[in-house]
């Protein structure tokens, strides 16, 4: 991912969040990812529960399996996965 792309995501998640969330957290949770760890349901939900331990935001349960779902059913891969954060920070 491009610095500036860096930059943009993790402002908007910031700004999403009303918190700080440190550039060397996200880096941090990003080194950890693979290509396996979309496809691992497992891998996945400790993902996203590392995300929002990080952003100090509780995800529910359903909100979990919500995104579970969602990644499954896209078929989102680490190679478009830059393309899938593009998208959702224009929401």
């Amino acid at each position: 991912m491009s610095k500036g792309i860096q930059k943009d995501v993790l402002n908007a998640i910031n700004k999403k969040t009303g918190k700080t969330i440190s550039e060397s957290a996200v880096k941090k949770l990003a080194s950890g990812v693979d290509a396996s760890t979309l496809q691992n349901e497992a891998e996945l939900r400790k993902l996203i529960k590392q995300v929002s331990d990080v952003a100090k935001v509780k995800v529910p349960e359903s909100t979990v399996n919500d995104i579970v779902k969602a990644i499954k059913a896209s078929g989102v891969s680490a190679s478009n996965l830059e393309a899938m954060v593009k998208m959702m920070m224009n929401r």
